[in-house]
């Protein structure tokens, strides 16, 4: 089975940067499309970032210019680089990756991020 786990997140202070990290089971160019989604307490999960397998990138608003979403396909591993950090940017970030051949989408258990202060 797919299996895509996070890791990075942690404490930091607003100004501070962090990079999480998703590995997945297989080779990620398996994935039409890979990308961070993230929740707050009291809202929906939203999209964060989202690369495609031509290496097309989208970010959401609040995040664009200071977040980076990339990949490393001989790790098979997918990376937010996360910089200027808000404390409106804490939530649970989770690893979300739709296969190729067949469209199943699939999601890590996620990583909390806090930023205070």
């Amino acid at each position: 089975q797919v299996q895509l786990v996070e890791s990075g997140g942690g404490l930091v202070q607003p100004g501070e940067s962090l990079r999480l990290s998703c590995a997945g089971s297989g080779s990620i160019l398996a994935f039409a499309t890979m990308g961070w989604y993230r929740q707050a307490p009291g809202k929906q999960r939203e999209l964060v970032a989202r690369i495609t397998g031509g290496d097309s990138t989208n970010y959401a608003d609040s995040v664009k210019g200071r977040f980076t979403i990339s990949r490393d396909n001989a790790k098979n591993t997918v990376y937010l680089q996360m910089n200027s950090l808000k404390p409106e940017d804490t939530a649970v970030y989770y690893c979300h990756a739709i296969a190729g051949l067949n469209g199943m989408d699939y999601w890590g258990k996620g990583t909390l991020v806090t930023v205070s202060s």
